[in-house]
């Protein structure tokens, strides 16, 4: 029942919100890379590019009508960054990639965000389902010991009657004038210390 205390570390709580934004740096920065080895107004590396990024966005359409959700955004994401890294290394200025980069990293957290906000949602459903099960575990664990606490409260009620009676019987007995004959002819049933003693 009792759960151990998790506390983490800010930085992997802080590392898939910066995720988004450390991809599309990434990519900037090896599209620059590849602009300055000489894809600086190649046309080929631009169609190359343009090729893969269309065939990255029809894998993902395929993908999205096949009803595979999480496959489809990696493949559209896969296209944003082809296309992205492919105009970074075709341009010669930084302004055009600079804007790219900053318009995909925004496009990248509003649809990150909805997953987030999804497995927020999920995570407080399971700790909610799971408060009402310990809940309702808990209620029966003391149902059950008042319930086996009453039986055995019951039992020894039985069991200190019985020796009360027993003892009064043998107390009665050994008083003087006691006879148990005189008590069977008035009507009253035979005791068993009666039987007993004859």
């Amino acid at each position: 029942m009792n759960e151990p205390i998790v506390v983490r570390h800010w930085a992997i709580t802080a590392a898939p919100k910066a995720a988004p934004a450390v991809a599309t740096t990434t990519v900037l920065a090896l599209a620059r890379i590849w602009n300055a080895n000489g894809a600086e107004h190649s046309v080929g590396n631009a169609a190359l590019m343009a090729v893969l990024a269309a065939g990255a966005a029809a894998g993902g359409a395929s993908l999205a009508r096949a009803g595979e959700p999480v496959l489809a955004a990696t493949g559209y994401a896969v296209s944003g960054s082809l296309a992205l890294a492919g105009v970074a290394g075709y341009s010669d200025d930084l302004s055009l990639p600079l804007l790219l980069w900053a318009l995909a990293t925004v496009l990248a957290y509003c649809f990150t965000a909805r997953h987030w906000r999804q497995d927020r949602r999920d995570a407080l459903d399971h700790q909610r389902h799971m408060g009402e099960r310990r809940e309702e575990r808990a209620h029966i664990e003391r149902v059950e010991t008042i319930r086996a606490t009453a039986q055995i409260e019951v039992a020894r009620a039985g069991t200190a009657y019985a020796e009360q009676l027993a003892q009064a019987l043998i107390t009665r007995s050994t008083l003087p004038g006691f006879d148990a004959t005189a008590l069977e002819s008035a009507g009253l049933p035979e005791l068993p210390i009666a039987r007993e003693a004859r």
